[in-house]
């Protein structure tokens, strides 16, 4: 049993009745909400563990529960999202969503979406000083980086490039966050220095940077780094 409580934000009746009882069965205490404004006023004042969110609710988008949630609050957001614009998905990551899951979606692969966003919940970036997944070792400290025990000298923006990642381990990072982070907030977005920055780190992580282990493509949003051990 995991003890933890999941707020499931969505106003469709049937996939409320299919999606809680697997999800206690997994052993998560779940609440639900029908409207954004419920969902708001439930974190506020009950809290949750993490919060499951459609974008599409009868009484306001997605995106601005987000919003509302991040002004105050770092709880994980999950996003169920039936919008097949990629902008739109883009949008949640921006604004502070820590991952999505497209529907019609499978439960397991919810289920493991829950437990990465969970991890992170429970370890805060600014409390560590060290990543390590897959032989990829990361001491932000020291701004040392070693893959299968040889260090790796990175340029300053490829270890800030890395360092954003690993904060998003086994999440999507988008084009805007990554640039936001490298260059500053008030730099214009450019993805293509994105992509250039991302080959220039996976030139020196990965074995293949064809086939790349540590540095995943999520095509259409961003990047995204292996979940930590």
């Amino acid at each position: 049993m995991t003890g933890l409580r999941i707020l499931l934000v969505d106003d469709e009746p049937q996939l409320i009745r299919a999606l809680k009882p697997a999800l206690i069965a997994e052993g998560y205490e779940v609440e639900v909400a029908a409207s954004g404004q419920t969902a708001v006023n439930f974190v506020a004042t009950q809290g949750c563990d993490v919060v499951v969110l459609d974008l599409g609710l009868p009484d306001m988008d997605g995106k601005e529960v987000i919003s509302k949630l991040r002004s105050w609050s770092d709880v994980p957001v999950i996003v169920l999202s039936a919008r097949n614009v990629e902008s739109e998905k883009i949008a949640a990551l921006d604004i502070g969503a820590d991952d999505f899951v497209n529907k019609p979606f499978d439960v397991g692969e919810l289920m493991a979406r829950l437990r990465v966003a969970l991890r992170g919940r429970e370890r805060r970036f600014a409390a560590r000083d060290q990543f390590s997944a897959g032989g990829l070792e990361v001491n932000f400290a020291d701004r040392r980086v070693f893959v299968d025990g040889g260090e790796v000298r990175l340029t300053p923006r490829e270890f800030e490039l890395l360092q954003i990642l690993a904060r998003h381990a086994g999440r999507p990072v988008t084009h805007m966050q990554i640039n936001a982070a490298v260059r500053g907030p008030a730099a214009a977005a450019d993805p293509q220095f994105v992509r250039v920055l991302v080959g220039q780190l996976r030139q020196k992580l990965e074995t293949d940077p064809s086939s790349p282990r540590f540095v995943l493509t999520e095509p259409g949003f961003g990047y995204r780094l292996i979940a930590e051990d």
